[in-house]
């Protein structure tokens, strides 16, 4: 059932609904999280709100923060949810680098364009104002395009991509980082991870949304081996010498003293492709910083020259297209879906149950978590507990 409090027409797209997916798959995505306590979703997000507005957030903008934060959570991305709420929110909130009052500045703005400056503000305010008025703009013009400057972290992409697709248009979003990707053939953290995001239409019970980074793990994923005490696969991070290592825990020791850095998609080298991934994170770090005259590289890495936290000031840019200028959206979606379909009913490998298309793991997630509530691991637990003694914030846990 849609949340009440959702943004119209957005939790209408992942509402739960009968899924193709094998059991098998169901049951192994259950038991990666056997040591987690699994907690409700109106609770988590009830609780990022109360949090958001106790570290001075006001009320509505911590009702947008929340939401794009439990749709992560409920999509199964749980790099960008309620994982991200202490570290990257209040922290830096509480170090005095994110404000949290937002105050959008309509710096220029035409017929199908328009430039926002986000001073710092919470990127998920910044992010949804933006992408409502490319759709805006879509809807009278046929296209919108809308860039930001001195914006923040704004959550998961495919949130906003998904705005579009709602409004039965193509949304695309790309934002740039704090310096993690090194460039092909080298070994230094200049781009940030960088994800090129894509929203589509179609006639299924989800839109097609392809959202992820421009590198092939993100610092996330390391840190999730580095917990478990495993080697995580080979090729992920380049160290100064050009090579690489598994070691998880060492590489997160790297990568913040700047002596290793992620690998963009494809890898190492060009052989296997990695000029492509470099070559897509730069697209995004061009339109996240030249249309607006915004920071980009160095710029973004968080510390001035004494090497004092300073605010990570973040270009997004995002587009709408309305297919309606195109063709009648009924027979798009049509068309759209039929791809999809017939990519999953294509042979599989030997062993494999399953072809699937983007959006539609998180939409199993979806449907998982809407009944199943989402799994919350002991070191997050322990950041619930840390921001409800800072707030003295009324909420009971159930491992209290």
């Amino acid at each position: 059932r849609p949340r009440d409090n959702a943004p119209v027409g957005l939790a209408s797209a992942w509402q739960a609904v009968p899924t193709s997916c094998p059991m098998k798959y169901a049951d192994d995505y259950l038991a990666q999280y056997k040591d987690c306590q699994w907690l409700p979703l109106d609770f988590l997000e009830g609780f990022m709100r109360d949090a958001l507005i106790a570290a001075g957030v006001p009320a509505p903008d911590a009702a947008i923060i929340g939401d794009v934060l439990i749709e992560s959570d409920r999509r199964g991305i749980d790099s960008h949810g309620i994982g991200r709420l202490k570290p990257i929110y209040i922290d830096r909130i509480r170090d005095g680098i994110l404000s949290p009052t937002t105050t959008i500045e309509v710096v220029r703005e035409r017929k199908t364009t328009a430039v926002l400056d986000g001073h710092n503000g919470m990127g998920h305010v910044v992010a949804k104002r933006a992408m409502q008025m490319a759709i805006d703009k879509a809807r009278d013009h046929g296209m919108g395009m809308v860039a930001v400057r001195n914006s923040t972290h704004y959550g998961i992409a495919g949130y906003y991509a998904t705005m579009a697709t709602q409004a039965g248009m193509i949304g695309m979003t790309g934002t740039n980082a704090r310096p993690s990707i090194a460039p092909t053939f080298g070994v230094e953290n200049m781009l940030g991870t960088n994800p090129l995001t894509i929203g589509i239409p179609t006639d299924e019970p989800f839109p097609f949304v392809i959202d992820c980074a421009t590198s092939i793990a993100q610092r996330g994923k390391i840190e999730v081996y580095a917990r478990a005490g495993k080697p995580m696969p080979r090729g992920w991070v380049v160290d100064e010498d050009g090579g690489t290592t598994t070691d998880a825990a060492q590489a997160l020791i790297d990568l913040t003293r700047g002596r290793a850095a992620l690998t963009p998609l494809g890898g190492i080298g060009d052989e296997d492709g990695g000029h492509k991934g470099y070559g897509y994170a730069t697209v995004v770090e061009i339109l996240s910083a030249a249309l607006q005259d915004g920071a980009y590289l160095k710029m973004l890495n968080g510390f001035d020259e004494n090497h004092q936290k300073i605010p990570y000031p973040l270009g997004h840019f995002f587009m709408a297209i309305n297919v309606e200028e195109f063709i009648d959206l009924a027979r798009f979606q049509a068309i759209s879906g039929d791809i999809l379909r017939q990519l999953r009913a294509s042979r599989k490998a030997r062993g494999q149950d399953q072809i699937f298309t983007p959006g539609e793991k998180e939409h199993i997630a979806w449907e998982i978590r809407t009944t199943r509530g989402c799994p919350v691991p002991k070191a997050l637990q322990q950041d619930m507990e840390t921001l409800r003694k800072w707030y003295s914030l009324p909420h009971r846990f159930p491992w209290d």
